[in-house]
């Protein structure tokens, strides 16, 4: 049976996102907050911002009324970034159905509050948790929407709900798994981004293969402390919201969090690297400080995170990361 599926959000994986639930044959709305884009979107048929080239279902109805959008949706979809989820939900909220799955797409841990984003999601919106699923895993949205083959986690408290989501979400190249750990697969979600910031500076400096594997590796391994500490199942992070997502954004070009780390390795300032991706800091920018503070709180040790944290925000040179970094107290893996 199909559903009514709004997503909230017309950058590339919103609209990405979109086209999926659209090409399984569910009522798609898709809300721009812009109306120059919905209306170029519902007149071409792509959306040239984001996902330029790429024709989309003329079945999605894109328009730039929240209340249109979310009117009678069995599935929201949230698609916009991190630290605006609060003020945007908070707005929509209104408009949301007694009994809608609010699916979070967003990777982040909100600062301030070290909230994931399921729980911003519960506190500004009075949905329950069991109604709130997340959806991860190394989905990079140009090459989803080129219906490249590829798979992805729907998490939920309830099995029932994030079934229903699986079902509404597969197609042909879109392969959704089950599972009921939200905490592990937002955790991984979120700091898998500070990882693949790590790498790009690497590749940006000239390094190769064998620092991005170490980096990976070593990037999993304080994750996977850190969500369990908090009390994830461990065996979430060897799966594809753990490993899976960390090494598509940790090694594709497309990956937005990796091209901007390449430009700091290359010496270049935030400013300069956020004035090369049209004006946007990369997630793991911003999330690295969240990340640091939270595992400061926890007693978790995240020594990459810290070096991100620390070039991110307290001017260290890449260079002096990777001496910072090499030159840690040697110990047993």
């Amino acid at each position: 049976m199909s559903a009514k599926v709004a997503v909230m959000g017309a950058g590339s994986w919103g609209t990405a996102l979109a086209k999926v639930f659209a090409d399984a044959g569910n009522q798609v709305a898709l809300w721009a907050r812009r109306k120059e884009l919905a209306d170029t979107i519902a007149e071409t048929h792509e959306n040239p911002d984001y996902l330029p080239g790429i024709e989309l279902p003329h079945a999605i109805a894109t328009t730039d009324s929240a209340q249109e959008a979310l009117a009678g949706a069995d599935i929201i979809i949230p698609a916009v970034p991190s630290q605006t989820m609060r003020d945007n939900v908070g707005r929509w909220a209104q408009y949301f159905g007694e009994d809608s799955t609010v699916v979070s797409i967003s990777k982040g841990i909100e600062q301030g509050t070290y909230k994931r984003m399921s729980e911003v999601i519960a506190e500004v919106s009075g949905v329950p948790e069991n109604r709130i699923a997340v959806l991860s895993g190394p989905n990079l949205a140009r090459e989803v929407a080129l219906e490249q083959p590829a798979a992805t986690v729907i998490a939920c408290s309830d099995m029932e709900r994030a079934t229903d989501v699986q079902h509404a979400a597969a197609t042909h190249y879109m392969r959704p798994y089950t599972n009921v750990d939200v905490l592990g697969c937002e955790i991984g979600g979120a700091c898998k981004n500070v990882v693949a910031l790590a790498c790009g500076m690497a590749f940006g400096q000239g390094l190769g293969e064998n620092t991005r594997a170490t980096l990976i590796t070593r990037g999993l391994a304080e994750i996977t402390r850190l969500g369990v500490k908090l009390g994830a199942d461990q065996k979430t992070f060897a799966g594809l919201a753990g490993l899976g997502d960390l090494v598509a954004t940790c090694s594709s070009e497309l990956s937005r969090n990796r091209t901007f780390g390449e430009r700091l390795g290359r010496g270049h300032t935030l400013e300069e690297a956020k004035e090369a991706t049209h004006g946007q800091v990369a997630e793991g920018v911003v999330s690295s400080k969240s990340i640091f503070e939270l595992a400061q709180i926890s007693g978790v040790d995240m020594p990459l995170t810290q070096a991100v944290f620390a070039v991110c925000h307290q001017g260290m040179s890449v260079d002096d990361m990777v001496v910072a970094l090499m030159g840690r107290k040697k110990k047993a893996e």
